[in-house]
This record gives C-alpha cells, structure tokens and sequence, in this order.
C-alpha cells in the first residue's frame, strides 16, 4: 500500500482521480492535488451527498430521507481503497482510485456487507459480468441538437460474430480490447452482436468486489475510449422497440479451498446441492428485489418475449430463455449464469443482489423444486412471471420482508423510494407514441 501511495503521489501531472457511484451505477468524481490523497487516506474525502439525493439526470428527489433540502445535503465522508489503484492509459497514465461511503445507501459498501455473510460461510465469491451495447457515430452536440431522435449506428444491418464489422472499425475495437486491459479490465471476449452497430464484451471472472468494480468502471471506460473515435456508447437496455435489447448477464460461482462448491462429479448433472439451493434463493427471491435488476423504466422494454432477455421465474440447463441458465461443465467451469439483469443496471446492486439471494437459499437451505425448463422458457409460466414495470416491481420490493432481511430497511426504503421517483418522472413527459396515436385522430 505504501508503494501504491509514492507511485500515485509522485505521478508527474500531481493529480489524483476519485471516483464513487451513485445509486444509478454512474461513475462520479473529482481530481484531488497529489498531497490531498495522504490525507484523504487518514480522514476520509468529503463528497456532497447529493449523489445518493439525486437522479441521473442531476434532479434531487422529493421523498427521500437520507438526504435533501431538509439535510442541507452535506458532505458524506468517502474512503478510497488503495487496492483500487489504476493508471488511466488515454490519460497519461494519471492514478485513479475508487473510494465508497459508509451511510446505508452507498452501492459499493452493500456488495462488502454481503460479501462478508460470504465469507464468514468460507465462501470464496468468484463473478463476472458480461455487456452489450450499442455505438452510434454521434457527438454529444449532434445528439442534444437531433434530441436524440434517429442516432446514426456505428455500422448498419445485423451482423453477429462478424469480423467485418469490427474490421470496420478496427481502431476502435482494438483501442477496447487493448486500453481496457491496460486499465486493469481484462476482458474475456469481445465481438459484435445482433444489431446495427453493437458489441457484446465479456470480463474476466474475479473476486466479487473486483468483479463489480471491473464492471462498473468498464462503462466508464468504454464512453471515454469511444469518445475519442466520435462513437457514443449507450447502455440502455433497450433504445429501439425493433431491435434487440442489451443484457448485463452475471456468471457467478462459489469456491472454497480452490475447490468449486458448485461442482458434484456424483450428480447426474454435475450440480451440487449447494448450487442448487443457490438457485433456488435466486428464483425466490428475484420478484421482491426486481429493481435491483431492472433499475429503470427502460428495463422493463426490455424483458419481453421473445427479446432474448426472460419474463417468467424459470431455470434451465444451458438455456437462454430462462432467468437463470445453470452451465455445468468441469470442475473449473461450473457456474450459472443470471440472465435477468440489463446493461442498464448499477454492478454493485445487481451482484448484491445475486449473492445475497443465492445465500438465502443456502443458509435456509432451500430445495430446487421448480423442475428445470426444457425448451421455450417464456411459455413455462407454472411458476410465475416476471413484474411488469418499474412500478409494479417497486411496490413489491417496498413492502418486501425478503428483501429487508436481505438489504436491511434503510437501505430497501432509500432506494425504492429513487425508483418510485423514476416512475413519477416517466409520467410527466407527452411522448411522440401519444403524439402519433391521438394527435389527429382522436
């Protein structure tokens, strides 16, 4: 740690970049002078807590409590984690950390409280996440000018797997590949999917906290890099109704004594009956926690049939039309793979929300019941669907023991609350589908 603080101290621009999230996985931050870190490392950096009191677009919220008006929004007190250490490449190579704040709300200080539960079981939490999107040939003037009406994708036609595409646009795709890895985001694969203009990238598995922090800068990094080929990235998880959405799918596993837990060479699907309650958590636990999966109005666009994204509570072995898709393979590769999440979602959240449900199922030592889907998984419906909107999802979480034993009530209330916020938003603005349907004719 001490050579992390000289080598970032001694850097020759004499600045630092922070970084925290916000409740909406948006990376917020600020350069501090080189002589700031030592003592931000002793008593902590204060951020304004604004960014747990407003939304992505920088409007406070009206019916939080954690912060606003009636708080006088002062300053939470972030710490930075020296194991978070980078060297921004297309900057020269300035240090950058990532710090998290300890008052009930922040994303990154939630996925270390369930990671303990984890540990104190000796689990070792092994994740990835995996992300597609799409890239348009914007600036963002053009775009604000346009009001963002018929961006210009970077390539036309749906080309998946297509070495064209990226030769295309090779710069571009080989800037990723290479400037991510040298940010210490090593990625696993990257290759264009289904759609005009998007890219699917698959990260390198790591410890959970990694994991989520891999994931939460890579889109960070991804609009920076992109940015200096005039491409726009957008992680919505679904920006067109005619074309594919984008998923945010999490593989996980858990390991003890560099053994996976969730490998059983005596089952007759190499799946352990931990694995197997550890699906089960997950499968009961998804309706009360939605939101922590699909954050935002958009999300729900998204998860319809047929869209490669799932709407009912199913599981099935190597199958991508359910919500959790079991993958056992050998000792080393046995996982599942959650398929639920968007690209939209906040990593933190979303990998809290996997571990803490699949825990659940294994402290309450839940059985696999839901007899896995073989076939269509949006026609399985036996075991129930998928809420509808954000709206519905909200409700149910806000009332929710579940998710109360998961997160605890401070917690589940300030963020259900953002996410009722998001709905009341949605309800404001006359969209051009109202325009088109009533304008003339009714």
């Amino acid at each position: 740690m001490e050579d992390i603080v000289k080598k970032a101290t001694s850097h020759p621009k004499g600045k630092v970049k922070i970084a925290v999230t916000d409740l909406d996985g948006v990376l917020r931050g600020k350069f501090i002078h080189k002589n700031k870190l030592e003592s931000a490392l002793d008593g902590g950096l204060g951020f304004c807590n604004v960014i747990f009191g407003w939304d992505s677009s920088d409007l406070c919220y009206d019916n939080v409590q954690h912060t606003g008006w009636h708080t006088g929004f002062p300053d939470d007190v972030a710490q930075i984690d020296l194991s978070t250490y980078r060297e921004i490449p297309w900057e020269d190579k300035i240090p950058f950390f990532l710090a998290d704040f300890d008052n009930g709300v922040c994303p990154r200080t939630l996925l270390k409280h369930i990671k303990l539960r984890a540990d104190k079981l000796g689990y070792q939490c092994l994740f990835a996440q995996e992300f597609e999107w799409f890239n348009f040939q914007e600036t963002p003037h053009n775009l604000h000018e346009k009001n963002y009406t018929t961006p210009q994708p970077l390539t036309p036609g749906m080309f998946g797997y297509s070495l064209l595409r990226a030769s295309r646009n090779s710069q571009f795709f080989n800037d990723l590949f290479d400037l991510l890895n040298e940010f210490s985001i090593p990625l696993e694969g990257l290759h264009t999917e289904t759609g005009p203009g998007v890219y699917e990238a698959a990260i390198l598995y790591s410890d959970i906290i990694e994991a989520a922090d891999r994931a939460a800068i890579f889109k960070q990094a991804v609009k920076e890099i992109a940015m200096r080929h005039n491409i726009i990235p957008s992680f919505m998880a679904k920006w067109n109704e005619n074309l594919p959405g984008c998923g945010g799918h999490i593989h996980q596993s858990i390991w003890h004594d560099q053994n996976n837990l969730f490998y059983d060479a005596n089952d007759d699907k190499k799946m352990s009956d931990i694995m197997k309650s550890y699906i089960a958590g997950q499968l009961y636990c998804l309706p009360h926690i939605l939101p922590m999966y699909a954050p935002n109005i958009n999300s729900y666009k998204r998860l319809v049939e047929g869209a490669w994204a799932p709407t009912t509570l199913t599981w099935g072995i190597d199958n991508r039309t359910t919500a959790i898709r079991a993958i056992p393979g050998g000792k080393k590769s046995t996982r599942v793979e959650f398929r639920v999440a968007g690209s939209d979602v906040n990593p933190y959240l979303a990998m809290a929300a996997c571990l803490a449900s699949g825990l659940y199922g294994i402290e309450n030592k839940l059985t696999l019941d839901k007899p896995r889907t073989v076939g269509n998984g949006y026609r399985d419906t036996h075991h129930g669907v998928l809420p509808s909107t954000l709206h519905e999802a909200t409700k149910i979480m806000a009332s929710s023991e579940v998710a109360e034993t998961l997160f605890g009530k401070y917690f589940v209330s300030h963020f259900t609350q953002t996410r009722e916020w998001e709905w009341r938003q949605s309800l404001k603005p006359v969209t051009d589908w109202e325009i088109k349907r009533y304008f003339e004719i009714i």
